[in-house]
């Protein structure tokens, strides 16, 4: 299907759209209230006596803990608690991956931000006010700023006990010394890029009678926040409870903990609610960001333009603390010749402890460095082939049956070349120049910088692969709960998981699933909380594989217990029965019950669990493995940009995609997907940097850390595409963060066919383009 703008909607239609199967795109039952201003998010959360807390942070990147006086702190009025390590009640440490980043810094702190003390007050400036009189002497130490040399230096000294490593992965296939006819090489910087949500991070913690604690929190998994927040507050699990609240936002963002345990430590100690909300100052430095990398890049290619091999070493920034950086080491060196059939390769990935800010997951983790650096050298080689860009990458392109570089033979769809082909076939925009110019069209806009003189136009294309779920053995899994019962006259299903909903639309999914299992309109979506069992992270694009199968399960296991109820009343085989329309129909002799009749005051209920295939971790030497990933997904992007050669700005004039996403559960979400992913990946070409320097951030706030605007998104066209894949539920397969990974290079691909210039560090910056650098 394409997609260029979505119809206008009528009052008269909104009926016919809440409610919808697979397939369908029904309103989501969120939307109305965000754009009204209306929805509750979790920074909207109140309780009577309430508490307000909040964080003391380190002003240093690197230094040494002599003392801490919070005194003057406990001292001033309307303060309940101060809390340094001393007062972590079980274990001060914790981490997604590794576990080795403290609940409050102990003698150390590893970078700007780091949390070294709590308060809980009356009053948020009061609280603000009692972190100013915590005396903290600090010894300053030297940070380590330099990812490479981290690697490779050992008169360094060590941020943690086992190094500055954090992983070393390398991949070898064939002959890594082979040799071509035509080499292309370069290096390539990617900068640190935020996630930017809009909504700060915030949480609500109430103790409860039993000792526990219960958190209202928004993030993007409950269960590994209260594994790790019970392991600190060293109480049994059952007794740290989570509840999903509004989420503002999260890209990866909301993996790591932030709040999660300082809230429930000051609820616990002063036996009162407690909430904190970071401002954006805070955020910067409250959650993890994008990994910034140093990557170099060799091609070799026969003169016909067939990959004789690729040669890369890449070094991944994590910052202080370890997060997902294993994982996207892992990810960069199994993606990073990208969807290319390459016989000879050697790559090697490391991800590095320094004192800068920490990196964990981002939309499209450990998949868009490399992407940009491969996309990058197939532009170049291209020109030293005098090959068409798009003819080369259709040249090259794996497809079903391919054998990656990993050793993994794709034994799904993989339908690289055609997404080239439909994304080359969209109509290009006019150039614009044979009439009068608008100005509010050209780079600069509205502020007439130009009148079209020094403007030039490019056009540049990518392709990139993404693994989709998690990876190298991890046993991802989801679980669902699903009730049908007679409410009121009708069959009402409802649906319960911990998968965190974070803007990408899982509740109407989920809805969609249980309506096309169960025949009925009403399904409910539980509030998401740790009473269900573990649904995994909502990131990895996996939600809707994952839980979706898991409520696709569970409702075929409600769905069994009706169906052996019927069969026994009517006398009909289980098999021959189906639901539609709140009925029960047999194959044979037509419709027999409404379900409501079948039911009565029956409550069915069900729990399920969706596991994906098995996957094999990467060896540590050849980086071999048999499937390191269950699922790769595809995107190809085509951009056209105006550049304006004099002042170094840039105007993205089209952007356009073609996706293969399995099977459209939701197309308009599928749609919404697309854009979204297609516009951070904007950001990340153009705009999006935090500027970090010897290990402090200078740009923590909006006013200096540029996104795009309504104003910066171009026209895109939309095309989809559904290949199923064989070994998901209905062939789905993920899609929100490829089209985040092929917008970037294909960006700055158009940049370069515009100007000539080798761009190597993204995002392309004006001073990049008109060679000025800023004072």
């Amino acid at each position: 299907m394409t997609e260029q703008t979505s119809p206008a909607r009528t009052p008269q239609d909104l009926d016919e759209l809440v409610g919808g199967g697979i397939g369908d795109s029904p309103l989501r039952p969120d939307g109305t209230l965000k754009v009204r201003g209306q929805y509750a998010y979790s920074s909207d959360l109140w309780a009577e006596d309430m508490l307000w807390g909040a964080t003391l942070r380190s002003p240093h990147p690197h230094a040494r803990i002599r003392s801490i006086d919070i005194g003057p702190a406990l001292g001033h009025p309307g303060v309940y608690a101060v809390l340094t390590h001393e007062d972590v009640p079980g274990e001060n440490i914790y981490g997604l991956k590794v576990a080795d980043t403290p609940v409050l810094a102990e003698g150390i702190v590893r970078y700007q931000g780091e949390p070294v003390a709590l308060v809980a007050a009356d009053h948020p400036e009061t609280a603000r006010r009692a972190l100013a009189r915590i005396v903290v002497e600090y010894e300053v130490l030297e940070p380590i700023t330099d990812p490479e040399r981290a690697a490779h230096d050992d008169t360094l000294p060590r941020l943690h006990p086992g190094g500055n490593v954090v992983r070393y992965q390398p991949i070898v296939r064939g002959n890594p010394e082979a040799e071509a006819d035509v080499v292309v090489s370069d290096v390539y910087t990617m900068g640190m890029q935020d996630q930017a949500f809009l909504g700060p991070e915030s949480g609500l913690a109430i103790p409860a009678e039993d000792g526990g604690v219960d958190l209202f929190i928004a993030t993007q998994w409950l269960h590994v926040d209260q594994r790790q927040t019970a392991r600190a507050l060293g109480l049994p699990v059952e007794k740290v409870r989570f509840t999903m609240s509004g989420v503002g936002g999260a890209f990866g963002g909301r993996e790591d903990l932030s709040m999660q345990i300082h809230c429930c430590m000051l609820a616990l100690r002063t036996g009162r609610p407690v909430k904190m909300v970071y401002g954006r100052e805070e955020s910067f430095h409250g959650h993890v960001h994008r990994h910034p990398a140093k990557m170099y890049y060799e091609h070799g290619a026969t003169k016909d333009g067939r990959l004789v091999y690729v040669r890369a070493r890449m070094y991944f920034d994590g910052g202080a603390y370890a997060s997902k950086t294993p994982v996207v080491v892992s990810n960069a060196t199994s993606l990073g010749i990208g969807p290319y059939e390459v016989p000879n390769v050697r790559i090697e990935g490391w991800g590095l402890y320094t004192n800068n800010p920490p990196c964990g997951a981002m939309r499209g983790l450990g998949a868009v460095q490399p992407a940009y650096a491969y996309e990058s050298q197939m532009d170049k080689l291209a020109k030293a082939l005098d090959m068409d860009p798009v003819r080369l990458r259709r040249l090259n392109a794996i497809e079903e049956g391919s054998t990656l570089h990993t050793g993994q033979v794709l034994d799904y769809p993989a339908p690289v070349a055609e997404l080239l082909d439909r994304v080359e076939n969209i109509p290009l925009p006019p150039d614009g120049r044979s009439g009068p110019v608008d100005i509010r069209e050209l780079p600069g806009g509205a502020a007439n910088t130009t009148h079209g003189e020094g403007v030039v136009r490019g056009v540049g294309y990518s392709v990139i692969i993404k693994n989709i779920s998690y990876a190298e053995g991890a046993d991802d899994y989801s679980t669902a709960r699903v009730r049908l019962q007679a409410i009121a006259g009708n069959p009402v299903a409802m649906v319960h998981t911990a998968a965190a909903e974070v803007g990408q639309g899982l509740i109407t999914v989920q809805q969609q699933i249980a309506r096309t299992e169960l025949g009925v309109e009403r399904v409910n979506i539980h509030p998401n909380d740790t009473n269900v069992g573990d649904a995994g992270s909502s990131s990895a694009s996996r939600q809707t594989y994952i839980t979706g199968g898991a409520v696709k399960n569970a409702c075929e296991a409600v769905r069994e217990v009706l169906f052996e109820r019927v069969a026994r009343r009517f006398g009909e085989k289980p098999g021959d029965l189906s639901l539609a329309g709140g009925k029960v129909v047999s194959e044979v002799t037509g419709v027999l019950a409404d379900l409501v009749d079948v039911l009565g005051d029956d409550v069915i209920e069900e729990t399920r669990e969706y596991h994906h295939l098995r996957t094999y971790e990467l060896d540590p030497v050849s980086g071999q493995s048999p499937r390191v990933h269950v699922q790769h997904a595809f995107s190809a992007h085509r951009a056209v940009v105006d550049v304006d050669t004099e002042l170094g700005l840039v105007k993205v004039v089209q952007l356009d995609c073609a996706q293969d996403v399995g099977k459209a559960i939701n197309p308009d979400a599928v749609v919404g997907q697309i854009h979204g992913g297609s516009a951070q990946g904007l950001g990340l070409a153009v705009m999006e940097e935090i500027q970090v320097r010897d290990g402090k951030i200078r740009n923590a706030s909006f006013t200096d850390y540029l996104i795009p605007t309504i104003m910066d998104m171009p026209p895109m066209t939309v095309d989809v595409i559904e290949r199923a894949d064989p070994n998901s539920p209905y062939g789905v397969r993920g899609v929100g963060e490829p089209p985040t990974i092929s917008a970037t290079p294909a960006i700055v691909n158009a940049i370069r066919n515009a100007t000539g210039l080798n761009l190597t560090h993204t995002p392309v910056a004006p001073e990049h383009i008109c060679g000025v650098r800023p004072s």
